[in-house]
């Protein structure tokens, strides 16, 4: 079986979307990309400043809600189904909760061909990156950082701190199948 979605985690300002673009454009057959930052930006507003939708803290914290969690679902049961009628796609992700996140994923994934790939960065680093792009709470590449990959079993890892993100691509490429 050939890989037919690869999972990219990594916390915020990681070098995911990076790494995404670069996959694109190496890899062979055509992928499409999706992820979190797509649905966030699609959640009626009213949800990100709701208890039930998406509540982000003043240090960068994120709580997601169950109304929240209710339209994840449908989004990745959607991407699943994109996956299972012959799209090749591109995950880009934050595990909030760590190995619970990646499970529940995996559970909506299924029968799939997943590579499962860590996108690394020292805090620092991260933190850096949050600041000079300037649409993000600060404090979140920092605390997310090391959290999204608690307990998270992986099947490569890529650390962006000093690779570049067409260095960290082909790394991930030479594991497609």
């Amino acid at each position: 079986m050939s890989t037919q979605v690869i999972v990219l985690n990594g916390g915020s300002s990681s070098g995911k979307s990076g790494i995404s673009r670069c996959l694109q454009a190496i890899l062979p057959q055509p992928w499409i990309n999706l992820g979190v930052d797509d649905l966030v930006q699609r959640l009626p507003p009213a949800l990100l400043s709701s208890d039930t939708g998406l509540t982000l803290g003043s240090r960068g914290q994120v709580a997601p809600g169950p109304d929240f969690q209710r339209l994840e679902a449908a989004w990745t049961a959607g991407i699943a189904a994109m996956a299972r009628a012959g799209a090749r796609v591109v995950i880009d992700d934050v595990f909030l909760e760590g190995t619970v996140s990646q499970e529940r994923l995996r559970a909506r994934l299924g029968d799939l061909d997943v590579l499962w790939v860590g996108v690394r960065c020292a805090p620092e680093t991260a933190a850096a990156r949050e600041l000079a792009r300037g649409d993000r709470t600060p404090g979140m590449a920092a605390s997310q950082a090391e959290s999204v990959h608690r307990g998270v079993a992986y099947d490569v890892e890529v650390d962006t701190t000093r690779a570049e993100s067409l260095d960290c691509a082909r790394a991930i490429a030479s594991r497609v199948r």
